[in-house]
């Protein structure tokens, strides 16, 4: 796949898609986890909920409330006319542009699953806000394909002009399924390629030639941004910080030795690393660019002989700069990254790229640069050879343009893996940041059950927002680690519900509340679910909850061996609902970063089988199943977990166990029990589990939150049954 782009194509290209400097555009350059397949079902991540609290400058940390943001509204049913999709199809006919459709991913170049606001173009142009959702807008068409966390989302926020696409459910076509139904063979499908991976579009042209259609890499431009334009949201400048080596426990020019080692062993002489929370983590730096996510856009190349990190010079202060110089690492402008592929491919070097990550417009150039490399010794060796010899280029040429003759090695970052793999550091790191939020989440707690037992009315968001200020008086917090989920009744029910000002519910003691929520500190990152009733709950919700709780409980306790894939353990957490037909539309678990991402490859816990990832010692992972009773309620139950080494009495194979530790202390409400379906050991791991919690926080608070942790971590064998 490569470019055609003539060198003056690619200086236009950086300047309009990299540098972010074109005031008239406002253009600024963006995970998977990463990345979810553009043509197939959406992989099982909870979503950007977008901006709730803002970032950390110079010597102060601050976070603003969720009701301070306006949201503007992009869609939705009442709109008479789709403006935005006219203005669209109008430029499909533009000189040099000539499509006959345009996908719109939700990715920024980074392939990152929370992005800046500048890159919500999906957003943008279907009104849809939710994380996960690919648009596709033909001459007479359009549709917006999501996951089943969506479907409500999407079927409230669509306009009549949108036709919404139920990934997963059947009868629904793939992106390209739909697209070689829809369109006449021959046609031409427009992509931004630096928001597409490598392998995404690959696949996507290998689906679409099937009816002669073409894929075409639009560079020059974004269509949506040439509708956005100056209403578009400037690119962030945000300063980046040192992670220190505390909480980062393994030092910089380590970390890079130990790359550099795998590089050679992999015989390769570079390695062009671009997902954003990799590099924050290779570099032991942290930054404020994405909400939620202390990340900062960059890219990064690792050779044998140094390292190169391509950023805005803005965003580096004194601090940082003396931390990479001390480790040899330079730094160049963020826009400067292709003209640096193309130079890495005139010095002959093998590049090492990740196809799920790193972006087509990525590869494309570095294929260009190799074909004009091979051009050259070709052309000079033209007239003075024979026939052989010119067959034989001929065929080293086609070669090339499938391998580059061996000069790109396609395979997962070599960061991906040891970033999941916690050291002692980031796991002290991740139980310290654990106990601290689970204060602030019992604090919350106890304030909220009076307020409901006065009678007060409290909304969705003021619900959210009380819980921030909880969080903000913990030591080291940052930001969320996603927007929070508030849902009482049937918003409970929408998988990724997010409340405003505008649309909430009043939290009140009349039906099941969700609260889905997490937090950034400067050594860890949280992530807990916990649904309750402040009044008296039905008999169907208990007997939902109690099936959630068995399901938690069953994976919570499993053993396994080692080299095991997340999914293989996905049933434990749906078993006990399947028994009575009932089963959730989420995977079970993700991995989370150290102080990183919330959600993190590559590890997951899913009933996708596609990931073969082994779980192993020092992954985090959480653990949430969970129920959702459309416009009625919903159910989940979340903790994040730490993968530990078993002492088991037998070693079948040789091979070592592998198990569970907590690190998230918070009671899960016992009203909600039926007790009458727990066996005996689901019993004791619900006594067991609290009573811990009561001996781990209850020596951070006091007054009324000890009094409710008292309460709410009694054995289960003490209540009346």
């Amino acid at each position: 796949m490569a470019a055609a782009a003539a060198n003056s194509s690619l200086a236009f290209l950086l300047v309009g898609y990299h540098s972010c400097v074109n005031a008239q555009r406002s253009f600024c350059l963006s995970l998977s986890l990463p990345v979810s397949r553009i043509f197939s079902a959406s992989a099982t991540f909870r979503g950007n909920r977008r901006l709730l609290a803002a970032q950390s400058f110079g010597g102060g940390i601050t976070a603003r409330p969720s009701s301070e943001f306006v949201r503007n509204h992009t869609g939705g049913a009442g709109s008479s006319e789709d403006v935005k999709l006219k203005s669209l199809r109008e430029l499909f006919s533009h000189p040099g542009i000539g499509i006959d459709a345009y996908i719109i991913p939700s990715q920024d170049a980074h392939q990152s699953e929370f992005i800046a606001e500048c890159f919500m173009r999906r957003a943008y142009i279907t009104g849809f806000d939710g994380s996960a959702g690919t648009a596709v807008v033909t001459k007479d068409k359009a549709a917006l394909w999501t996951d089943g966390r969506y479907f409500l989302q999407a079927e409230k926020q669509l306009g009549h002009d949108w036709i919404l696409m139920r990934s997963g459910n059947i009868g629904v076509p793939l992106i390209a399924e739909w697209l070689n139904e829809v369109l006449s063979p021959g046609c031409r499908i427009g992509v931004d390629p630096f928001l597409f991976s490598h392998n995404a579009t690959e696949e996507l042209k290998e689906s679409l030639s099937e009816k002669n259609h073409e894929l075409v890499f639009l560079y020059d431009k974004n269509l949506v941004d040439e509708i956005w334009q100056d209403s578009r949201p400037m690119p962030p400048i945000k300063p980046i910080r040192v992670h220190d080596i505390k909480y980062a426990g393994v030092d910089l020019s380590s970390k890079l030795s130990t790359l550099v080692s795998e590089l050679v062993e992999a015989n390769c002489t570079a390695v062009v690393i671009s997902m954003l929370d990799e590099i924050a983590w290779l570099l032991n730096l942290r930054g404020s660019d994405v909400p939620h996510s202390p990340v900062f856009y960059s890219y990064l190349i690792v050779t044998t002989t140094g390292a190169t990190l391509f950023v805005d010079n803005a965003k580096v202060t004194e601090e940082v700069m003396l931390h990479l110089t001390k480790a040899g690492v330079k730094l160049r402008p963020y826009e400067a990254i292709l003209s640096e592929i193309e130079s890495l491919a005139n010095q002959g070097a093998k590049v090492w790229l990740d196809p799920s990550s790193v972006n087509a417009a990525i590869v494309s150039i570095l294929s260009s640069a190799w074909d004009r490399q091979l051009s050259k010794s070709t052309n000079k060796l033209v007239g003075n050879i024979g026939q052989e010899t010119i067959r034989a280029i001929a065929t080293q040429k086609n070669q090339q343009v499938h391998s580059n003759g061996g000069r790109t090695l396609f395979k997962i970052s070599p960061v991906s893996l040891p970033k999941a793999l916690k050291n002692a550091a980031e796991i002290q790191g991740m139980r310290n940041a654990h106990l601290r939020d689970a204060a602030a989440l019992t604090e919350f707690w106890a304030w909220l059950e009076d307020e409901i037992l006065m009678n007060k009315d409290l909304t969705e968001v003021q619900v959210s927002d009380k819980l921030l200020e909880y969080r903000r008086k913990q030591d080291g917090f940052i930001d969320t680690s996603f927007e929070t989920i508030s849902g009482y009744g049937a918003n409970g029910a929408v998988i990724h519900y997010r409340p405003t000002q505008d649309s909430c519910m009043v939290v009140d003691d009349k039906s099941l509340f969700l609260l889905d929520s997490g937090g950034q500190y400067v050594d860890g990152t949280t992530d807990i679910t916990r649904t309750v009733h402040f009044g008296e709950p039905t008999s169907r919700q208990k007997e939902c909850f109690t099936r959630v709780l068995q399901g938690h409980i069953a994976l919570d306790q499993a053993i396994f061996p080692e080299q095991t894939p997340g999914f293989v353990l996905d049933v434990f957490a749906r078993s006990s609902l399947w028994k009575i037909g009932l089963d959730y539309r989420h995977g079970t678990g993700h991995g989370v970063g150290a102080a990183l991402n919330v959600h993190e490859g590559p590890q997951s816990i899913s009933f996708r089988y596609g990931n073969m990832t082994a779980l192993q010692r020092g992954m985090i992972v959480s653990n949430e199943p969970g129920y959702y009773e459309d416009h009625c309620f919903g159910i989940r139950i979340e903790n994040l977990l730490h993968i530990k080494e078993e002492n088991v009495p037998n070693n079948f194979g040789g091979v070592r166990y592998l198990g569970f530790e907590r690190l998230t202390f918070v009671p899960i409400q016992s009203k909600l029990i039926d007790c009458s379906l727990l066996s005996s050991v689901e019993i004791a791991w619900y006594n067991k589990y609290h009573s811990e919690i009561w001996e781990k926080v209850s020596p951070l608070v006091e007054g009324p939150a000890r009094g409710w942790l008292w309460r709410n971590t009694r054995p289960l064998s003490h209540l009346p049954q």
